[in-house]
């Protein structure tokens, strides 16, 4: 049995494991991640794979799934959004600690890779995986290879502009995709739904401690699911910038499915419904071509970690 060790670095954890050859998860570990020192974010990388490695002789090999651009090589972060890597020889730093080769891989190219190979996305060869959560993660598996882009840095969907000067991005532009659908996104919705009139956002107002800063993702979710118009009509405002995205990225890619992750996806039919009839209707040449089946994904948190795992071993 082959055993690789996947690790998922994020701005406040790094959570690890180690996967079998089924995309099974032997055993995980997690620790808090020092985002600001990269020198300390790489020695509590080094500290969870000497852990479970101790635990595993067979383990042969590391992936590291992180957010933001990865090199061509799979060896270099060049910028992470949530760490304080710019220009990191990541690969390198831990291969030095832990004596194993490593390989490392966007967080969302891993997830989408752990998706295809085990989860929602098996049997399908082109796929797209958008995780919807704090902004917008993409994944394009094209021909059953994971596409990364000339400079290893693709797949950014979630900033493709889809409204000239709209709102501000992290990234430093205006307008762009995860702006309208991302769980951040639906938050902006009923909070700001809430201020300009509170009595439609009731129970929204309720359930966040009567203040739109206190209205959340899950308390949109569990109003939504209560049958409140307010988080229905939140829900369907993100799912028609969702469902359009998705169409045209149709128009581009052609995949057989998308598959959809992230926080927002636990809502499951309350978001999915209303995507899919987004979808069709901005479908180009809808009525008249196979349409791209839109399903939740499968693997949830452990997605990155087998993901990751598995691409170590290509």
């Amino acid at each position: 049995m082959a055993l690789t060790i996947g690790v998922d670095v994020g701005g406040t954890k790094v959570a690890a494991g180690v996967v079998d050859d089924h995309g099974m998860i032997l055993e995980k570990v997690r620790r808090p991640t020092p985002s600001t020192n990269p020198k300390e974010t790489a020695e509590v990388i080094a500290e969870v794979v000497d852990l479970l490695k101790g635990k595993f002789e067979e383990v042969s090999a590391v992936g590291l799934g992180t957010a933001g651009f990865v090199d061509e090589t799979r060896s270099t972060v060049l910028f992470a959004p949530n760490l304080a890597w710019r220009d990191e020889p990541i690969k390198q730093k831990v291969e030095e600690q832990v004596g194993l080769p490593v390989v490392v891989e966007n967080d969302a190219n891993a997830t989408a890779w752990g998706e295809a190979r085990f989860g929602a996305g098996r049997g399908e060869d082109f796929l797209v995986l958008i995780t919807l959560g704090t902004g917008i993660g993409c994944g394009i598996i094209i021909n059953g290879e994971l596409y990364r882009g000339r400079f290893g840095i693709g797949a950014e969907a979630g900033h493709f502009r889809v409204v000239p000067n709209g709102r501000r991005c992290g990234c430093g532009n205006r307008g762009c995709w995860e702006q309208y659908a991302s769980g951040n996104a639906l938050v902006h919705e009923a909070r700001e739904l809430a201020r300009v009139s509170p009595a439609m956002a009731g129970r929204l107002l309720e359930l966040g401690d009567g203040s739109p800063e206190g209205i959340s993702g899950p308390e949109i979710t569990e109003a939504a699911r209560e049958g409140d118009k307010a988080a229905l009509e939140c829900f369907r405002t993100v799912a028609q910038w969702t469902g359009q995205g998705l169409a045209d990225l149709a128009a581009i890619l052609d995949p057989g499915a998308f598959i959809i992750g992230g926080g927002l996806s636990d809502a499951g039919d309350l978001l999915l419904d209303p995507v899919r009839a987004a979808f069709g209707d901005a479908l180009t040449g809808r009525g008249h071509r196979p349409v791209a089946d839109i399903r939740i994904a499968e693997l949830g948190s452990a997605a990155g970690i087998v993901g990751a795992a598995d691409l170590a071993r290509t």
